[in-house]
């Protein structure tokens, strides 16, 4: 529309103006004021026009502005929700952490708690020989694993339960009618001779090799729980942990042929891969059998193992000393001190790993394991001045790398393959978005300067 007004300071000259359109068209209660929309519609054409030109995904006409408005919209609409979703984002984020915190602070108790057992061994068998005698000793120990479990249970939970109760629900990993006398036998006897095989062969090898070499051969138990597990219970075949086994059979080949294939090397190798063996069959067996247990069925059954040791097993070292292969004199001359560390030392390592795959991460629990063979290296060179041979690091650096190869989940390349997705997607949208603002930067300042530039179609 055209009108007509007085020039300022009241002059004859007319003036001619020409008046935006939508200045006199009627407005809607919910349109946003038309002069802002004017100044903002350059801006937003020309980023619709880049966007159109790119091939941005899920582009449509008017979508930056679209998308500036949604954004504004629930931003302002749901600042509850936004504060509850952080606060629940930051919970998770501080357990997590305290998680981690404590399961790195497992590990740590784990790996000093088997490598003073493994040390401690050693100094015991300079004043007495008897390996069975303290595999028999430190078994019976097991026996305080259930009223240790009970005491923190009385002490953690609410609900209180007298001890036969508490025995009796924890006794329904034997079956619903819980533990009778055919059971006891039953099942306990099996896996009580696989502890006391274990524990004795790992004794034995401790007298023929250093601590070091009999923890990173006892490692391999790893490799022999996917290969009983792979045949036994058929479970999935992967390609890695058979990687992983071929790794842990070279490095016990390497740990034998460091000594030549002869002398004590050889029989402390097979007595440490021995005993690796029996405990990975006590592994698999316990799945096979009695499946998953809680923290009160482990203790329980551990505890039940430890009366089956001292009823059935104590005549063993009684034959042992009448025919004098393990001969000891009067009871006031053993080394109680070291047997009682030696004892309690183990008992701690089995509390620390029952406990500590409940409260925190498995892996972490094998990870302290593992990190037994680096702290007996440590002990061994700094006091014992014990020097390893070429052969022998290898050997043991190829185990403990195939044990960490075990360690991967049975999901873990997809896993991978779908973060390497997710990170190249979003290095490629970070990409776009910068070309997006560097364009609209540079059409700005050439309208700032005067210039003008012709939009592609």
């Amino acid at each position: 529309m055209i009108s007509t007004e007085g020039a300022e300071g009241g002059g004859d000259q007319p003036c001619f103006r020409l008046e935006p359109l939508n200045a006199h068209l009627p407005r809607k209660a919910g349109d946003k004021d038309a002069t802002s929309k004017v100044t903002a519609n350059g801006v937003q054409d020309i980023e619709d026009r880049i966007l159109r030109i790119t091939g941005y995904y899920g582009y449509y006409p008017g979508y930056s502005s679209h998308r500036r408005e949604e954004g504004s919209e629930s931003h302002a609409d749901t600042p509850g929700s936004e504060a509850s979703g952080e606060g629940t984002s930051y919970q998770t984020c501080a357990n997590t952490v305290l998680k981690v915190l404590g399961g790195i602070l497992l590990v740590l108790c784990v790996s000093s708690s088997w490598v003073g057992t493994t040390q401690l061994v050693q100094l015991t068998f300079k004043s007495f020989s008897c390996p069975f005698f303290v595999s028999w000793f430190s078994t019976n120990w097991n026996i305080l694993l259930f009223p240790l479990y009970y005491g923190g249970h009385v002490v953690t939970t609410r609900d209180k339960q007298t001890p036969i109760q508490r025995f009796r629900e924890c006794s329904r990993l034997f079956g619903e009618d819980g533990m009778t006398l055919k059971l006891f036998l039953k099942r306990t006897a099996p896996f009580s001779i696989l502890w006391t095989l274990t524990n004795y062969l790992y004794l034995l090898a401790l007298r023929k090799l250093t601590a070091t070499d009999v923890s990173a051969l006892y490692c391999c138990h790893k490799a022999f729980v996917f290969l009983l597990s792979w045949i036994v219970l058929k479970d999935r075949f992967m390609g890695v942990r058979i990687v992983a086994a071929i790794m842990a059979i070279t490095g016990i080949v390497m740990m034998a042929y460091a000594d030549g294939f002869h002398g004590d090397s050889i029989i402390g190798v097979a007595l440490a891969v021995g005993s690796a063996s029996t405990s990975a069959l006590y592994k698999v067996l316990f799945k096979m059998f009695l499946g998953s247990a809680n923290l009160g069925e482990v203790a329980h059954f551990l505890s039940t193992m430890g009366v089956f040791n001292l009823i059935f097993i104590s005549f063993i070292p009684l034959i042992l000393y009448f025919t004098k292969v393990e001969h000891w004199g009067s009871l006031s001359s053993l080394p109680w001190g070291y047997l009682c560390g030696l004892a309690g030392l183990w008992l701690v390592f089995n509390i620390l790993v029952n406990v500590g795959v409940v409260l925190t991460y498995p892996i972490l629990i094998s990870i302290g394991t593992l990190l037994s063979v680096p702290g007996n290296a440590a002990v061994d060179v700094l006091k014992h001045e014990v020097i390893f041979s070429v052969v022998r690091l290898a050997a043991t650096c190829i185990i403990c790398l195939g044990f960490l190869l075990l360690l991967l989940p049975e999901e873990w390349d997809s896993v991978t393959l779908r973060f390497l997705a997710a990170f190249a997607d979003k290095k490629s949208e970070e990409h776009g978005e910068e070309l997006t603002e560097s364009s609209i930067h540079t059409r700005s300042r050439s309208r700032a300067n005067g210039t003008v530039s012709i939009p592609m179609a």
